[in-house]
């Protein structure tokens, strides 16, 4: 990987996005518009499957959903209920084998499946099923569902219970068949997933803000450890563990980092979680003697925050920071020179508004700890006369075995460094984090999983377990 490649990557990258239309027509069409509202959730590939009622059909490949899918084939796609998948990858690479919806033609009947999450078990249970006979055409831990599925016998949804019941970690899953669609969200309420009202059927979604764009009214959130059936005869909801099995463990980086700001998790609007975070920031830092000039926030998921900082602290907010829409996730191999100036390429300081001032810089997180000082350079070479960090989250100390891709812990640089050595790396003025205490705060009490700001996993580990107690070890 070359050193533009990573500057461009060195954040953490999103979830998977998974997205269902069931009963509407022009299905496809509307789950293509559903995934573009999904596309900030993974841009590797993407895939859309749809059921005529007969059969079901399946494009996929590499690419931006508007690189894979044109008019052409999505006038092709025929059907009334379709689901689709835009992905990022994290456990299995990027190969086709890998791309969703997975599908299954067999003479029990033809179904496809879109994942979101990581099974943290999958390993386990792909042994087990190798050592019957079975075999498994990609890497990807969403193909142990598909064959888990498959062992089992009677009705489509009891098979579906039973498969799930022995799959542990974060998933957020949706199925289509012939006639009907399955929703199903993982016992510990790690990923979201809810549903929407569209003319006279229904659709499903990672995220909320995919709804406006097909015109849904949204429904509700599915509730941990459910399966919710859509078929010609209703909606029928079961539940597939006991109740003292399930928690409300939302990903805590869904409202930090990974949702769009106009998706509305848990009953709480994430722009609204992210402003009042700056809220708490500015507030710790009110007592303190620091000049500052104006709040800036870096683009995106940062915005928010940084509204939030400037309107509770009473200082301007400025658009110091300008990010490149049109680098995307791919783009000609740069020579020496470029590559040497590759934060540029992504994100421009205005030097007509740093110039001279003292800023207070907003950023949603710091994981690897290089875009942080990139940027910081970046203000200080447009003038900037200092730099006050301040993040919107808890330090990242601990791995992700969820999904996200934080898979060894030298990737992280917090839980190699403390604050005051992290703040000379990045060349900072000052750096302040918020404890977990206060990000409870700003999400209202929502019961969140924070394992990767404290080292406490909702689930078993399996596999995993080996290097966080290494890890442990080690501190």
């Amino acid at each position: 990987m070359d050193e533009l490649t990573y500057f461009l990557d060195n954040k953490i990258n999103e979830e998977c996005g998974v997205f269902g239309i069931y009963n509407v027509k022009d299905a496809a069409s509307l789950t293509y518009f559903g995934l573009h509202a999904l596309q900030h959730r993974g841009q590797e590939a993407c895939g859309i499957a749809t059921s005529d009622g007969q059969n079901v059909e399946c494009i996929k490949g590499k690419g931006l959903i508007s690189e894979v899918f044109n008019n052409d084939i999505i006038d092709h796609m025929k059907g009334d209920s379709a689901i689709g998948h835009v992905r990022y990858s994290t456990a299995g690479g990027n190969v086709i084998e890998n791309v969703q919806p997975i599908m299954v033609r067999a003479h029990t009947g033809h179904f496809g499946i879109v994942h979101n999450g990581q099974i943290v078990n999958a390993n386990e249970i792909k042994i087990a099923l190798e050592d019957e006979g079975r075999i498994f055409q990609g890497s990807s831990d969403s193909e142990v569902l598909v064959h888990l599925i498959q062992k089992e016998e009677g009705s489509m949804v009891y098979k579906i219970m039973k498969a799930c019941a022995k799959l542990e970690g974060a998933f957020a899953f949706i199925i289509i068949t012939t006639d009907c669609i399955y929703a199903v969200r993982d016992k510990n309420g790690l990923r979201p997933l809810s549903y929407a009202k569209v003319d006279d059927g229904y659709c499903i979604s990672s995220e909320t803000c995919a709804y406006d764009i097909v015109n849904g009214k949204f429904v509700r959130d599915l509730n941990p450890g459910e399966v919710v059936r859509f078929a010609k005869d209703g909606i029928q909801t079961f539940n597939y563990c006991d109740a003292d099995k399930i928690q409300h463990r939302m990903c805590s980086m869904e409202y930090i980092y990974f949702a769009r700001p106009d998706s509305v998790i848990e009953g709480l609007n994430v722009h609204n979680v992210r402003k009042e975070s700056g809220k708490i920031l500015a507030r710790k830092d009110a007592l303190d003697n620091f000049e500052a000039d104006m709040v800036i926030g870096v683009p995106d998921s940062s915005l928010s925050a940084a509204i939030g900082y400037a309107e509770e602290s009473g200082l301007p907010y400025e658009l110091g920071l300008i990010k490149n829409r049109y680098v995307g996730r791919t783009f000609i191999q740069p020579s020496q020179q470029l590559r040497e100036r590759g934060v540029r390429m992504k994100l421009s300081a205005i030097s007509a508004i740093v110039k001279g001032k003292n800023i207070v810089m907003i950023d949603d997180s710091i994981v690897r700890g290089t875009t942080s000082k990139r940027i910081v350079q970046l203000l200080k070479d447009a003038g900037a006369k200092s730099v006050h960090v301040r993040i919107a989250s808890p330090e990242y100390v601990s791995c992700c075995f969820y999904g996200v891709d934080t898979a060894t812990y030298d990737q992280l640089i917090s839980a190699q460094k403390d604050v005051e050595e992290l703040r000379a790396f990045i060349n900072a003025e000052s750096l302040k984090f918020m404890s977990l205490d206060e990000l409870q705060m700003a999400c209202k009490g929502v019961g969140l999983c924070t394992a990767c700001f404290s080292h406490e996993y909702p689930t078993k580990l399996y596999g995993y377990q080996k290097m966080v107690r290494e890890r442990k070890n080690v501190k």
